[in-house]
């Protein structure tokens, strides 16, 4: 095997192009947007686990440097009543916490490092299909073009089109029914502690917001939406529109959300969440894979999309680099994988469902909540070492799965 084609530049491709290199393998990126584009999502929160994986492959340096540490979050009703408190992360014997950064930044660092390292990163290719050709894959492009390589590995997002090749009745994207909208204010301090977020299980919506250290706030909002939108509609939404709504539905509700809405720079904008219950079929078994949120994307609630990605992506390699062949090293991924991350999955999906709940479970949730929040504080954070506590070492050898 001399040659890796890999399709999507988001998190999972310049980070699987590193670690392919580190093993040997060569590999060019194929990115269906141009260079620069605009990363919808704005804000994302990145954890230990995520760092982990980077550090690795030697290539945490960079996104070290990005956004701001988040050591706690804190609930509260939309009556202002403190819910509860836990810490973000896991206390990791390394002592990594958790960031919240521009997506767009960490996006343009590892692509940076990546290509210092070597990659190859094409730009406006969209993947419109592929097959296998003699020993290997040819990919083909919107634009005419062809790329041909050993394998084939989709790192090409939630609506994966490398997904579909593989099975043409592959699991579909499941709405997550609350939308997401926010972002980061400069200049406009909150009254929370420092590296704490803050988040409203409002009346008639989920709103948080977090200081930072350069004297602004990250605010987020997840207004809810129990039907799948229509293409358009919340494109469509002037930015005076998305304010009024957000107004609307915090109305009654103890908080900074009115005075975030009103100083938050403009347009806002708003997009549906989705997730992916369990996909069948991460490989053809011969030259085809998927990874990250191709194979297993979580609700943003999670906060694990990211990090999710970069551990297969580092995983991915050493099972490139130990087993005896291709269909070898896909069983045994899949296998070191699937457990973990489908777990986190149905973490995410029951965290987003919290969020848009009606008055009923309201009353529920608050009664609980408490009582959940205080076993979590008891044990510092351990009881989520599974999630956050993941380790990778990169020298140690992967077993093959027999087959």
């Amino acid at each position: 095997m001399t040659h890796v084609l890999i399709v999507g530049a988001g998190v999972a491709g310049p980070v699987l192009s590193m670690a392919l290199e580190r093993v040997g393998i060569e590999s060019s990126v194929f990115e269906r947007d141009p260079a620069g584009a605009e990363q919808r999502g704005s804000w994302l929160s990145f954890q230990a686990n995520g760092m982990d994986a980077l550090r690795a492959i030697d290539a945490a340096g960079p996104v070290e440097k990005l956004g701001y540490p988040n050591d706690a979050i804190s609930f509260v009703n939309g009556k202002g009543r403190l819910l509860g408190r836990m810490p973000t992360a896991a206390r990791r014997p390394d002592g990594q916490e958790s960031l919240v950064m521009p997506r767009a930044a960490l996006y343009a660092a590892l692509g940076e490092l990546a290509r210092e390292r070597g990659a190859r990163v094409t730009y406006g290719k969209q993947l419109v299909g592929a097959t296998s050709v003699g020993g290997g894959v040819r990919a083909r492009f919107a634009d005419g073009t062809t790329a041909t390589g050993d394998l084939l590995v989709g790192c090409d997002g939630i609506h994966s089109p490398v997904r579909t090749i593989i099975d043409p009745r592959a699991t579909r994207p499941r709405y997550v029914p609350v939308l997401n909208v926010g972002g980061y204010i400069p200049d406009f301090t909150v009254e929370v502690p420092p590296k704490e977020f803050r988040m409203q299980f409002g009346t008639r919506c989920f709103f948080a917001w977090m200081p930072t250290p350069d004297g602004g706030t990250v605010w987020f909002a997840n207004p809810p939406m129990a039907r799948e939108p229509e293409r358009g509609v919340l494109s469509g939404k002037s930015d005076a529109e998305w304010r009024r709504w957000l107004h609307e539905l915090m109305s009654g509700d103890v908080g900074p959300a009115h005075e975030i809405i009103d100083a938050a720079p403009g347009p806002l904008l708003g997009w549906a969440t989705y997730d992916m219950p369990v996909v069948e079929h991460w490989h053809n078994n011969r030259n085809m894979i998927i990874i990250g949120d191709a194979a297993h994307a979580t609700a943003p609630s999670a906060g694990q999309g990211a990090s999710m990605a970069l551990e297969d992506a580092v995983v991915l390699a050493k099972c490139l680099r130990d087993c005896p062949d291709v269909p070898a090293a896909f069983s045994t991924f899949e296998a070191l994988r699937r457990e973990r991350v489908e777990k986190i999955v149905k973490h995410g999906h029951r965290s987003s469902n919290s969020k848009a709940a009606g008055p009923v479970v309201r009353v529920v949730r608050d009664l609980m909540l408490p009582i959940m929040f205080g076993r979590a504080a008891k044990d510092d954070g351990d009881s989520m070492m599974w999630l956050q506590g993941h380790h990778i070492d990169f020298d140690e050898p992967v077993t093959p799965l027999a087959r």
